[in-house]
């Protein structure tokens, strides 16, 4: 659509969607910025959006908003919104700020989503993609608003190396990713779709819009990346499993496409889960251009993102790691698979805003290889019952330092103490970051053995 004289209904102002509304209105078009929050809760994001040039209505989201509206454009995280259904049905056009942002460049898209290890994923490929000198930008989910590509190198003709998800694709209809990366699909944000089948629905949309001489993604042995891929029309490759074309065997990643493979050790990122997040990453990076050389180079010297399975200290014979990121309890689980192998066991911290899934998988895998149990937050209950007549102890504490204090308490020589709380941090943190920095200081804090 040419917006040169439109008008576009901005739902959301956050960072997203201030890059949207800057976007439209550098397209000529008139921008209402509409958010629930009102001016007092806006604040500085208020003074920022008028500098934009957008006409602001907020407080809520009525009919009037979108009255004469010839666009609509929804921010990630943004609900169903009766309004907004109301002005569809009239036929006023809706799409998501990714889908949005992405029809207006022409460079090649490579798009990851996942439950879990998508950030990961993402910046390792935009790492490899740099490395080779191809014009390169690196967000979506991960942080950079997409809009901020338009106009870019990249944008026009290099490589956009996109995080993406459920939220920025659940309305993706002409949203093409040239490369297509689905890494996994475990319970998560079941508080906003129906069913794990809804969730999963808007993850495999990552596809929808994919040719023939497009590229997807997906792990090998998985029955469902595997029918969400094969419903688009792209060439599928598979990694990790027993069949795929980069995997995991013993302690090496081999590559079934002749080329040289790496040892586990040789590896920057670590854990088992990150040898499948490496082998995605490859195939990712292979598919635009990147050759081996530069592969072998990112594979060996990347190291990771903060708060995902850090080794923060070792101390009297246990290693304490951060994997504050694991929000969820798909994530929970791969750190604890990341660790197997190990002489020891775990001592796992837990807690925060439940997220509506069931704990039965952690609990599993906690009864084979963990030392205890350390819950804190505001699913404390949700966990106790969870974890009710389990073979590993449960300890209910109070704060993150507790939790710590609590975790050194129980662990012994060998062990390792792990934070990966399989819930949101918003209850007691400003977010998953906060939360991992304030368990890194209280690890930090601990004193030398006497």
């Amino acid at each position: 659509m040419e917006l040169a004289g439109r008008t576009v209904a901005i739902v959301g102002l956050g960072r997203s969607g201030l890059a949207a509304g800057r976007l439209a209105r550098s397209l000529g078009a008139r921008v209402v910025g509409n958010d629930v929050r009102d001016l007092a809760a806006l604040a500085g994001t208020a003074d920022e959006a008028r500098a934009l040039g957008l006409e602001l209505r907020v407080g809520g989201h009525e009919d009037a908003v979108f009255a004469d509206a010839d666009l609509i454009i929804l921010s990630p995280g943004v609900p169903t919104i009766p309004a907004v259904e109301r002005a569809e049905a009239r036929g006023v056009p809706v799409v998501g700020e990714a889908e949005f942002a992405l029809s207006r460049c022409t460079g090649r898209v490579v798009g990851i989503t996942g439950t879990n290890g998508k950030s990961t994923v993402t910046t390792l490929v935009g790492e490899m993609v740099a490395r080779a000198g191809i014009p390169t930008f690196v967000g979506g989910n991960l942080g950079t608003p997409l809009a901020d590509a338009v106009g870019t190198e990249a944008g026009s003709h290099g490589v956009l190396v996109v995080e993406l998800s459920s939220f920025q694709l659940e309305r993706a209809v002409s949203l093409r990713c040239h490369v297509a990366v689905l890494l996994n699909i475990t319970d998560d944000h079941l508080d906003r779709y129906d069913g794990f089948a809804g969730y999963a629905a808007a993850k495999g949309r990552i596809f929808a819009a994919q040719r023939p001489d497009d590229v997807a993604i997906v792990p090998d042995g998985d029955a469902l990346c595997l029918s969400l891929a094969r419903a688009g029309r792209a060439r599928i490759r598979t990694y990790g499993g027993a069949l795929g074309v980069v995997r995991r065997e013993g302690d090496t990643l081999v590559d079934s496409a002749g080329h040289a493979g790496l040892t586990l050790a040789e590896l920057g990122i670590k854990g088992l889960h990150n040898a499948d997040n490496a082998a995605a990453a490859v195939l990712a990076a292979r598919a635009v251009g990147v050759d081996d050389a530069v592969l072998r180079e990112v594979l060996t010297t990347f190291r990771g993102l903060p708060h995902r399975m850090v080794l923060v200290r070792t101390l009297d014979g246990v290693e304490y790691y951060d994997d504050s990121k694991a929000t969820n309890v798909g994530a929970a689980v791969a750190a604890l698979d990341g660790l197997r192998g190990r002489a020891g066991k775990v001592v796992m911290i837990l807690g925060g805003v439940d997220k509506g899934g069931s704990y039965e998988p952690l609990r599993a895998r906690l009864e084979q290889t963990g030392r205890a149990v350390v819950c804190l937050g505001a699913a404390r209950p949700l966990l106790a019952a969870a974890f009710d007549g389990a073979s590993v102890p449960r300890v209910e504490v109070e704060s993150m330092e507790d939790a710590v204090v609590t975790a050194r308490r129980l662990a012994l020589p060998g062990d390792v103490v792990l934070l990966a709380p399989a819930c949101a941090s918003f209850d007691m943190f400003t977010g998953y970051a906060h939360r991992g920095r304030v368990f890194q200081a209280a690890v930090n804090a601990l004193p030398e053995a006497p």
